[in-house]
């Protein structure tokens, strides 16, 4: 079952029956703590006194579980980023990324706050673009979402096969993977999964600390030549292919395109008016260990940093950083195939009562949804065993539409009925009262960020498929491999 939208999506159901209609403003936010006042909750309904609480998650676990959403698989690719655009142009790209999605980030929270039925894209799409919006986003946020997990499993496969030295076939790996998430992507709310995201967050964290200190120490980059002078050969400005160029802001826009993951987030927060402050903790953190990772990782290795980077080291550092990181791999897998199950699992159940009693529909129906969406993921991660090149896809493919040419058309200024932002603001430039300075610079970074977007989702895809193209014949790589993936550049 899905949502019927009309203008009663802003309003909260109290405690007495009745509908609060007022439109929040980023500045009159009004939602109450669920947990605290008894509000029946716009999407998940009354909660039951023996059924799940999905209102029991605080802003700093919120801001951790969209860092964790976000810093995971990214991080390992920004080091080899920089030695493709060089460091200069592969800062600043990486800035301007992190400054686009962030205002999409904020944008979409303000969105739930104004819209409390809405639970999660497609909800969006149907607001505005009625039943087909809906399903269109419906699809295309399903597959991102189980792409990503899909990338995770890779990663995961990685790892084991650099901490045992590639004991068995890859292959085997992910399907080891897989099993491994899918009791922990079957937790129901997102408040028992925050532990996932804290844990995560430490051992990626941890792991990429090893080894910037490892090679720091004077360790040599694991490709780098063992004996003798090796050079680094840093490139500060770089003169990479279209292809190349395209394929590592495709890989930038995965390390930040956690925005589709925000508004299921948000919607289990006991506050949500809190979430514009656990977006900005989010964002600063995230950001800023993405520069700093990616630049010491770069001026220490040069030519020689891997991808992923935690293959920088040397054989034994790599086997410890790996290990390291596992519980930080797995818990990407198991947030992204949670929300992509959640998804499903809300969307067949809204509005009955076995969304929130613990019926063998309700548990038939949750399980069912969470092993769907692991294995597909599990297809996706054995049929592309490229982790460069599906990282790059996945992130212009689908994370450049849902942070940018999606996300920005709907504005935290909505009437009535919420539209594409251009079709809710495109009257104003005829009206002198409306159409300020600040109309005309918000109407403009519309326009460049719905552009940039096309045009990153059209290349990014494209020097992604060549770089996976490329990777296939340089390395005989095929689906369901069992060569040896941890020590590739």
């Amino acid at each position: 079952m899905s949502p019927t939208h009309s203008h009663d999506d802003k309003m909260l159901i109290g405690k007495d029956g009745h509908a609060d209609a007022t439109v929040y403003t980023d500045v009159e936010r009004s939602t109450p703590d669920a947990s605290a006042s008894g509000e029946v909750d716009a999407v998940f309904g009354a909660r039951q006194e023996k059924g799940p609480n999905y209102r029991a998650v605080g802003w700093i676990s919120t801001a951790i579980l969209l860092a964790k959403s976000q810093i995971g698989l990214g991080v390992l690719n920004i080091p080899a980023n920089f030695a493709t655009l060089g460091l200069g142009p592969g800062i600043i790209l990486l800035l301007t990324v992190a400054a686009i999605t962030t205002w999409s980030d904020y944008v979409i929270g303000i969105f739930k706050l104004n819209h409390p039925t809405v639970y999660s894209v497609p909800d969006c799409g149907e607001l505005i673009a009625g039943p087909i919006g809906r399903e269109v986003l419906a699809v295309t946020l399903w597959i991102f979402l189980n792409c990503v997990a899909g990338s995770s499993l890779l990663g995961i496969s990685t790892a084991l096969n650099a901490i045992s030295l590639h004991a068995t076939c890859t292959a085997v790996f992910v399907a080891v993977a897989a099993i491994v998430v899918i009791p922990l992507a079957s937790l129901r709310t997102m408040g028992h999964v925050q532990w996932v995201g804290w844990v995560g967050m430490v051992s990626l964290v941890v792991s990429v600390l090893l080894v910037v200190i490892a090679i720091g120490a004077g360790g040599r980059p694991s490709p780098a030549p063992q004996e003798g002078p090796w050079d680094k050969d840093l490139v500060y400005w770089g003169n990479p292919t279209f292809g190349d160029a395209m394929s590592a802001i495709g890989s930038y826009i995965f390390a930040l395109a956690g925005t589709p993951t925000f508004l299921p987030i948000a919607s289990e927060m006991r506050n949500p008016n809190d979430f514009p402050k656990a977006v900005i903790a989010c964002q600063s953190f995230v950001t800023a260990w993405y520069v700093a990772v990616g630049t010491a990782v770069y001026m220490l290795a040069g030519q020689y940093v891997a991808s992923p980077a935690l293959g920088t080291a040397g054989v034994q550092i790599k086997r410890i950083a790996y290990g390291l990181s596992l519980p930080g791999l797995v818990s990407v897998a198991v947030i992204y195939c949670h929300l992509s199950g959640k998804y499903l699992f809300v969307r067949l159940l809204r509005g009955s009562h076995h969304l929130n009693h613990p019926t063998a529909t309700h548990w038939i129906t949750w399980i069912a949804c969470v092993l769907a969406s692991v294995l597909f993921s599990y297809i996706i991660a054995s049929a592309i065993p490229v982790f460069n090149g599906l990282v790059s896809l996945v992130g212009a493919m689908f994370g450049t539409p849902f942070c940018t040419s999606i996300i920005c058309l709907a504005d935290r200024h909505n009437s009535a009925q919420s539209v594409l932002w251009f079709f809710d603001h495109w009257s104003l430039r005829h009206n002198p009262a409306r159409n300020t300075l600040s109309y005309k610079i918000r109407f403009a970074l519309q326009v460049f960020i719905f552009v940039a977007g096309i045009f990153i989702t059209i290349g990014g895809s494209y020097g992604a498929i060549v770089d996976i193209i490329r990777t296939y014949g340089n390395s005989g790589g095929r689906a369901w491999s069992c060569a040896d993936n941890s020590g590739s550049v």
